[in-house]
């Protein structure tokens, strides 16, 4: 005699059931005879499948020519940097890599670019990496530009099973339409080989959807901070970001790690990829633990020489900041938007979040403070508040896609008169990649507020009917800040001049503006902290 029903939930009666199919009724009750046996057999004990390996040059020795690889990682933290050298002194080429963005000219995911190993890239950022533009515009390279949250969105749904799924995230764009530079031509300059395909469009309640496919792939390269005997990992501070979910959607995750340490070492609640996820690991022989922006704050003020063009952006920031208001869960982008967090009104609570996988920021550390697993989204070192938390990339665009965000602040190349924003790319010419920002604006329940010079050098408009350049994000700007004044903006009425800087005139805004906007009847001076 036995349970049936803790027989039946047994994967082994389950196992045995499959095999007992074709024996009929005789079949059955055999199986259930066997799973019981199974089950009052089953051992305390946990058999480690995880292998360890001495080096990482062992480690990756199963990868071959063509194989494709997911590479964990934001920036140069968290980076498997001994893992990429390996793979470059390895020797294997034509691979495919799925990857947030590729490192720098020397050193990450840039020794294999430069070595010429990577045939395509699957990332969200090409960023300061000038060889990893150099090769994509100059047709030597294929890169499948994602949007962030969505490339860790189809990374997680590979590792669970789930083949595609709808995001708002890229409508209108140019994700969406297709038609997005893969590859340019190698022989004439401009042209382009192999475009990005158009994505299955779906309305759920009133809101536009398109559908992305899951990433799945053969090997995941990725870095912990620790690993127990059986496998198990924990990371450290921002350098989770990627790591999780790249190891999740691979047939065989090889992660590096600093220390290896006894089982117990470490609460089982407190582990962050459970060893079923893991195939291999090894202990990296060394770390550089390169910081790609070292920013630090002095620890007394000093008065520094200040340029017009540093007075004009203040101005700018210092408006930005009146849009804080208290108990607001804020992202703020990279460069002039992430400077407005200097001016958060005192005795006001705002939680800024960045992509890369940190909830609460500080500000920045101190000169011999920096922490090189600790980062905000533009790479630049970072502290965090004491109610602040650390997570994986995928959990980070959850909260930006469900729009559990109050307020984004981004910069732009282009913005149209009904909210269009465009700051990722210049076909043929310059091409940074969206990284989050597509993500960032995406959700109708968080406010975009874009912070930029009104005109482009040269007085170019940068404030136009319609946008030239590919979008970002369709209809989804809700308020424009620059030197010159503050725009509303509505996605059916327009623009609508709300503030004026002292000194400047709605004429002169008129004349830097390249489509029509009305004046509030309630117009006021600019406003700032």
């Amino acid at each position: 005699k036995f349970n049936l029903d803790m027989a039946l939930s047994s994967t082994s009666l389950r196992r045995c059931v499959a095999r007992a199919r074709a024996r009929g009724k005789c079949g059955f009750r055999w199986a259930l005879y066997t799973g019981a046996r199974a089950q009052r057999s089953i051992s305390t004990s946990s058999p480690c499948e995880t292998k360890f390996y001495q080096t990482a040059r062992e480690a990756i020795g199963g990868i071959k020519d063509n194989a494709k690889l997911l590479v964990g990682g934001f920036g140069l933290c968290g980076i498997p940097e001994n893992l990429i050298f390996a793979v470059k002194e390895s020797g294997v080429k034509a691979l495919t890599v799925a990857s947030n963005n590729a490192g720098v000219n020397e050193f990450g995911l840039g020794i294999l670019l430069q070595s010429r190993q990577i045939k395509r890239m699957i990332s969200s950022y090409v960023g300061e990496n000038a060889e990893f533009e150099r090769q994509f515009l100059s047709g030597e390279l294929e890169v499948e530009l994602t949007p962030q949250g969505t490339l860790a969105e189809r990374i997680r749904c590979g590792g669970a099973g789930i083949p595609a799924f709808y995001t708002p995230t890229g409508y209108g764009t140019l994700i969406h339409l297709g038609g997005a530079p893969i590859k340019y031509s190698s022989s004439s300059k401009g042209s382009v080989e192999i475009e990005s395909t158009g994505r299955e469009h779906r309305v759920f309640n009133g809101q536009n959807y398109i559908m992305e496919e899951a990433i799945t792939g053969d090997f995941a390269l990725i870095k912990a901070w620790k690993a127990d005997r059986s496998g198990n990992l924990i990371f450290r501070k921002s350098a989770r970001n990627f790591n999780v979910p790249m190891a999740k959607a691979a047939k065989v995750t090889i992660a590096e790690v600093e220390e290896i340490v006894d089982v117990g070492s470490f609460e089982q609640e407190n582990i962050h990829l459970p060893n079923i996820f893991v195939q291999s690991v090894v202990k990296g022989e060394r770390y550089e633990k390169r910081i790609e922006r070292r920013t630090v704050r002095a620890k007394s003020p000093t008065e520094a020489k200040r340029s017009k063009e540093a007075d004009m952006r203040e101005k700018i920031i210092r408006r930005a900041a009146l849009e804080f208001k208290d108990g607001m869960y804020a992202n703020l982008g990279i460069g002039m938007p992430m400077l407005a967090s200097n001016y958060i009104p005192e005795g006001m609570s705002v939680t800024l979040q960045s992509e890369n996988g940190v909830l609460g920021l500080g500000p920045f550390p101190f000169e011999g403070e920096e922490d090189p697993d600790l980062i905000n989204a533009g790479k630049e070192t970072v502290t965090v508040v004491p109610t602040g938390s650390y997570f994986s990339s995928d959990d980070s665009f959850a909260m930006i896609r469900g729009g559990h965000i109050d307020l984004t602040v981004l910069g732009a190349m282009q913005i149209s008169q009904y909210g269009d924003l465009a700051n990722w790319m210049i076909p043929g010419k310059m091409v940074k990649g969206m990284g989050g920002a597509m993500d960032l604006v995406s959700n109708k329940d968080t406010k975009v507020v874009i912070t930029m010079e009104h005109t482009a050098k040269g007085g170019t408009h940068k404030i136009l009917e319609e946008c030239s350049l590919p979008l970002t994000g369709k209809n989804c700007v809700n308020c424009i800040i620059t030197e010159m004044g503050v725009f509303d903006v509505h996605p059916e009425q327009g623009l609508t001049l709300v503030e004026v800087a002292d000194g400047i005139s709605v004429d002169d805004i008129r004349a830097s503006t390249g489509c029509s906007f009305k004046v509030s009847s309630e117009l006021k001076p600019m406003g700032q902290v």
